[in-house]
Protein backbone atom coordinates (compact mmCIF):
# COMPACT_ATOMS: atom_id res chain seq x y z
CA UNK A 1 0.00 0.00 0.00
CA UNK A 2 2.36 2.76 -1.33
CA UNK A 3 0.81 6.19 -1.82
CA UNK A 4 1.85 8.34 -4.66
CA UNK A 5 3.20 12.02 -3.78
CA UNK A 6 -0.19 13.45 -4.92
CA UNK A 7 -1.99 11.25 -2.52
CA UNK A 8 -0.29 12.30 0.31
CA UNK A 9 0.08 16.30 -0.67
CA UNK A 10 -4.45 15.76 -0.48
CA UNK A 11 -4.35 14.25 2.97
CA UNK A 12 -2.14 17.25 4.07
CA UNK A 13 -4.11 20.19 2.07
CA UNK A 14 -7.42 18.98 2.11
CA UNK A 15 -7.46 16.76 5.01
CA UNK A 16 -8.48 13.52 3.68
CA UNK A 17 -7.74 10.73 0.69
CA UNK A 18 -10.27 8.00 -0.25
CA UNK A 19 -8.83 4.93 -1.41
CA UNK A 20 -11.50 2.72 -2.94
CA UNK A 21 -11.00 -1.36 -2.91
CA UNK A 22 -8.54 -1.04 0.48
CA UNK A 23 -9.93 -4.62 1.28
CA UNK A 24 -10.57 -7.33 -0.77
CA UNK A 25 -13.93 -9.51 -1.31
CA UNK A 26 -13.03 -11.86 1.03
CA UNK A 27 -11.66 -9.22 3.58
CA UNK A 28 -15.26 -7.55 3.08
CA UNK A 29 -17.23 -10.60 3.68
CA UNK A 30 -15.29 -11.39 6.39
CA UNK A 31 -16.18 -7.94 7.72
CA UNK A 32 -19.43 -8.32 7.04
CA UNK A 33 -19.89 -11.01 8.92
CA UNK A 34 -18.44 -10.24 12.10
CA UNK A 35 -20.52 -6.76 11.87
CA UNK A 36 -23.56 -9.31 11.80
CA UNK A 37 -22.19 -11.12 14.98
CA UNK A 38 -21.83 -8.41 17.26
CA UNK A 39 -25.08 -6.82 16.00
CA UNK A 40 -27.13 -10.49 16.81
CA UNK A 41 -24.99 -10.65 20.23
CA UNK A 42 -26.35 -7.66 21.61
CA UNK A 43 -22.65 -5.84 21.60
CA UNK A 44 -24.29 -2.73 19.20
CA UNK A 45 -26.24 -0.45 21.65
CA UNK A 46 -28.42 2.82 19.82
CA UNK A 47 -27.26 6.45 20.84
CA UNK A 48 -29.93 7.99 19.07
CA UNK A 49 -32.16 9.75 21.89
CA UNK A 50 -35.82 11.41 21.26
CA UNK A 51 -34.16 14.79 20.95
CA UNK A 52 -33.17 15.12 24.85
CA UNK A 53 -30.00 13.68 24.77
CA UNK A 54 -31.13 11.36 27.19
CA UNK A 55 -34.37 9.46 26.46
CA UNK A 56 -33.68 6.74 23.95
CA UNK A 57 -34.93 6.82 20.94
CA UNK A 58 -37.61 4.09 19.60
CA UNK A 59 -38.07 5.27 16.15
CA UNK A 60 -34.56 5.93 14.96
CA UNK A 61 -31.37 3.76 15.54
CA UNK A 62 -27.52 4.85 15.29
CA UNK A 63 -26.15 1.57 16.67
CA UNK A 64 -22.57 2.01 18.65
CA UNK A 65 -20.01 -0.38 19.95
CA UNK A 66 -16.58 1.31 21.29
CA UNK A 67 -14.49 -0.39 21.66
CA UNK A 68 -14.41 -3.46 19.41
CA UNK A 69 -11.49 -4.86 19.77
CA UNK A 70 -12.09 -6.29 23.43
CA UNK A 71 -15.26 -8.20 21.72
CA UNK A 72 -13.40 -8.85 18.06
CA UNK A 73 -10.61 -11.07 16.61
CA UNK A 74 -11.42 -9.33 13.44
CA UNK A 75 -10.98 -6.37 14.70
CA UNK A 76 -8.83 -6.49 16.90
CA UNK A 77 -6.50 -7.75 13.95
CA UNK A 78 -7.16 -4.94 11.51
CA UNK A 79 -4.71 -2.56 12.34
CA UNK A 80 -2.00 -5.51 12.46
CA UNK A 81 -2.55 -6.07 8.56
CA UNK A 82 0.28 -4.92 6.74
CA UNK A 83 -1.23 -2.66 4.44
CA UNK A 84 -3.44 -0.25 7.33
CA UNK A 85 0.34 0.03 8.90
CA UNK A 86 1.77 1.39 5.65
CA UNK A 87 -0.80 3.02 4.84
CA UNK A 88 -1.22 5.13 8.27
CA UNK A 89 2.42 5.61 9.12
CA UNK A 90 2.63 7.41 5.16
CA UNK A 91 -0.11 9.80 6.04
CA UNK A 92 1.27 10.95 9.68
CA UNK A 93 4.69 9.71 10.08
CA UNK A 94 6.17 7.03 12.67
CA UNK A 95 5.50 5.95 15.46
CA UNK A 96 2.50 4.89 15.03
CA UNK A 97 -0.18 4.14 17.61
CA UNK A 98 -3.67 2.63 18.05
CA UNK A 99 -5.81 5.19 19.59
CA UNK A 100 -9.93 3.99 19.24
CA UNK A 101 -11.71 1.66 17.56
CA UNK A 102 -15.68 1.83 16.64
CA UNK A 103 -18.49 0.55 14.29
CA UNK A 104 -21.77 2.54 13.98
CA UNK A 105 -24.35 0.17 11.84
CA UNK A 106 -27.75 2.22 10.11
CA UNK A 107 -30.51 -0.11 10.23
CA UNK A 108 -31.95 -0.11 6.69
CA UNK A 109 -35.35 2.19 6.77
CA UNK A 110 -34.70 3.70 10.51
CA UNK A 111 -30.87 3.80 10.67
CA UNK A 112 -30.18 7.56 12.27
CA UNK A 113 -26.77 9.84 10.84
CA UNK A 114 -23.90 10.96 12.89
CA UNK A 115 -23.69 14.81 12.77
CA UNK A 116 -20.77 17.26 11.91
CA UNK A 117 -17.89 17.37 14.59
CA UNK A 118 -14.63 17.22 14.20
CA UNK A 119 -12.65 14.01 16.32
CA UNK A 120 -10.13 17.02 17.50
CA UNK A 121 -12.97 18.53 19.89
CA UNK A 122 -13.09 15.05 21.36
CA UNK A 123 -9.14 14.49 21.17
CA UNK A 124 -7.14 17.83 21.34
CA UNK A 125 -4.03 17.01 19.66
CA UNK A 126 -2.03 19.96 19.55
CA UNK A 127 -1.53 18.86 15.58
CA UNK A 128 -4.83 17.46 13.79
CA UNK A 129 -2.63 16.23 10.84
CA UNK A 130 -1.02 13.79 13.42
CA UNK A 131 -3.86 11.87 13.71
CA UNK A 132 -6.37 10.24 11.50
CA UNK A 133 -9.14 7.79 11.43
CA UNK A 134 -9.44 5.39 8.76
CA UNK A 135 -13.60 4.54 8.30
CA UNK A 136 -14.16 1.61 6.17
CA UNK A 137 -17.09 1.05 4.00
CA UNK A 138 -18.46 -2.59 5.63
CA UNK A 139 -21.53 -2.13 2.95
CA UNK A 140 -21.85 -0.12 -0.10
CA UNK A 141 -21.89 3.45 1.08
CA UNK A 142 -23.90 6.29 -0.57
CA UNK A 143 -26.31 9.13 -0.54
CA UNK A 144 -28.92 6.96 -0.27
CA UNK A 145 -28.11 5.12 2.85
CA UNK A 146 -26.12 7.87 4.36
CA UNK A 147 -22.59 8.04 3.67
CA UNK A 148 -19.61 9.61 5.46
CA UNK A 149 -19.44 13.14 3.90
CA UNK A 150 -16.20 15.34 4.95
CA UNK A 151 -15.55 19.21 4.48
CA UNK A 152 -12.03 19.44 2.71
CA UNK A 153 -9.88 21.84 4.60
CA UNK A 154 -11.57 22.07 7.75
CA UNK A 155 -8.72 20.59 9.67
CA UNK A 156 -7.30 23.91 9.28
CA UNK A 157 -9.50 25.73 11.92
CA UNK A 158 -11.52 24.81 15.15
CA UNK A 159 -15.30 24.75 15.04
CA UNK A 160 -17.51 25.75 18.15
CA UNK A 161 -19.60 22.54 19.54
CA UNK A 162 -21.98 21.94 22.05
CA UNK A 163 -23.94 19.14 23.14
CA UNK A 164 -25.71 16.75 20.17
CA UNK A 165 -29.52 16.46 21.46
CA UNK A 166 -29.89 13.65 19.53
CA UNK A 167 -27.11 11.41 20.79
CA UNK A 168 -26.62 10.05 24.36
CA UNK A 169 -23.21 11.36 24.55
CA UNK A 170 -21.94 12.77 21.68
CA UNK A 171 -21.22 16.64 20.65
CA UNK A 172 -21.89 17.94 17.62
CA UNK A 173 -21.20 21.61 14.76
CA UNK A 174 -23.09 23.96 12.59
CA UNK A 175 -20.42 24.41 9.96
CA UNK A 176 -21.37 25.59 6.18
CA UNK A 177 -21.85 22.58 4.25
CA UNK A 178 -21.31 24.07 1.25
CA UNK A 179 -18.26 21.91 -0.47
CA UNK A 180 -18.62 19.13 1.41
CA UNK A 181 -17.53 15.57 -0.12
CA UNK A 182 -19.68 12.44 0.26
CA UNK A 183 -17.49 9.47 0.68
CA UNK A 184 -19.16 7.18 -2.05
CA UNK A 185 -17.53 3.55 -2.15
CA UNK A 186 -18.14 -0.07 -2.60
CA UNK A 187 -18.12 -1.87 0.16
CA UNK A 188 -14.09 -2.30 1.34
CA UNK A 189 -13.47 0.90 0.56
CA UNK A 190 -11.68 3.38 3.15
CA UNK A 191 -12.03 7.47 3.49
CA UNK A 192 -8.88 8.80 5.61
CA UNK A 193 -9.39 12.03 7.31
CA UNK A 194 -7.38 14.38 9.92
CA UNK A 195 -8.61 14.59 13.32
CA UNK A 196 -9.71 18.14 13.00
CA UNK A 197 -12.04 17.34 9.79
CA UNK A 198 -15.48 18.06 9.99
CA UNK A 199 -17.17 14.96 9.07
CA UNK A 200 -21.08 13.75 9.03
CA UNK A 201 -23.11 10.68 8.31
CA UNK A 202 -26.68 11.13 6.87
CA UNK A 203 -29.80 8.52 7.61
CA UNK A 204 -30.25 5.50 5.69
CA UNK A 205 -33.27 5.31 3.63
CA UNK A 206 -32.77 2.55 2.26
CA UNK A 207 -34.26 -1.11 3.08
CA UNK A 208 -30.40 -2.29 3.85
CA UNK A 209 -28.04 -2.42 7.31
CA UNK A 210 -24.84 0.15 6.61
CA UNK A 211 -22.60 0.05 8.59
CA UNK A 212 -18.97 1.54 8.71
CA UNK A 213 -15.87 0.80 11.04
CA UNK A 214 -13.68 3.23 12.55
CA UNK A 215 -9.85 3.44 13.69
CA UNK A 216 -8.16 6.07 15.00
CA UNK A 217 -4.67 6.27 14.93
CA UNK A 218 -2.04 8.91 16.43
CA UNK A 219 1.53 9.48 15.76
CA UNK A 220 3.31 8.34 18.95
CA UNK A 221 5.04 11.14 19.33
CA UNK A 222 2.44 13.82 19.29
CA UNK A 223 0.96 12.78 22.51
CA UNK A 224 2.23 12.22 26.29
CA UNK A 225 1.97 8.43 27.45
CA UNK A 226 -0.76 9.48 29.78
CA UNK A 227 -2.99 11.08 27.04
CA UNK A 228 -4.21 7.26 26.44
CA UNK A 229 -5.21 6.66 29.92
CA UNK A 230 -7.37 10.13 30.10
CA UNK A 231 -8.96 9.49 26.57
CA UNK A 232 -9.83 5.79 26.35
CA UNK A 233 -9.82 3.86 29.06
CA UNK A 234 -9.85 0.31 28.65
CA UNK A 235 -8.81 0.67 25.54
CA UNK A 236 -5.49 -1.37 24.24
CA UNK A 237 -2.99 1.27 22.33
CA UNK A 238 -0.50 -0.99 21.09
CA UNK A 239 2.61 0.58 18.83
CA UNK A 240 1.67 -0.52 15.04
CA UNK A 241 5.11 0.83 13.54
CA UNK A 242 8.87 2.39 14.54
CA UNK A 243 11.55 1.22 17.31
CA UNK A 244 8.92 -0.12 19.77
CA UNK A 245 6.86 -2.39 17.63
CA UNK A 246 6.53 -5.96 19.31
CA UNK A 247 3.99 -7.04 17.29
CA UNK A 248 0.69 -6.89 19.83
CA UNK A 249 2.48 -8.85 23.05
CA UNK A 250 2.82 -6.02 25.02
CA UNK A 251 -1.06 -4.77 24.82
CA UNK A 252 -2.54 -8.04 23.92
CA UNK A 253 -0.18 -10.94 25.38
CA UNK A 254 0.17 -12.43 21.80
CA UNK A 255 1.89 -11.97 18.25
CA UNK A 256 -0.45 -10.64 16.21
CA UNK A 257 1.60 -10.65 12.59
CA UNK A 258 -0.19 -12.77 10.48
CA UNK A 259 -3.40 -12.67 12.28
CA UNK A 260 -5.40 -10.63 9.96
CA UNK A 261 -5.26 -13.32 7.31
CA UNK A 262 -6.12 -16.44 9.40
CA UNK A 263 -8.99 -14.15 11.46
CA UNK A 264 -10.31 -13.27 7.80
CA UNK A 265 -10.28 -16.72 7.16
CA UNK A 266 -12.54 -17.74 9.85
CA UNK A 267 -14.80 -15.32 9.47
CA UNK A 268 -15.63 -15.08 5.70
Amino acid sequence: MTFTDDQKAQFLMQGYLIVGDFFDEREVAALQNEVERLKRDGKLRNVSTQGDGVTRSTTKANLQLCPMSPHSDLFRALPFAPKVREAVSQLIGDPVVLHLDQVFLKPGRHGAGTNWHQDNAYFKVDDPLKGTAMWTAVHDANLENGTLRVIPRSHLGKLEHTRDPESDHHIRCYPSEEGAVPAIMKAGGVIFFAYGVAHATGANNTDTDRAGAAFHFLNGNAVPESYFDEQSPGMKHPYLTGLTYDSGLSAYGRNLDGEWDRVVDKCA
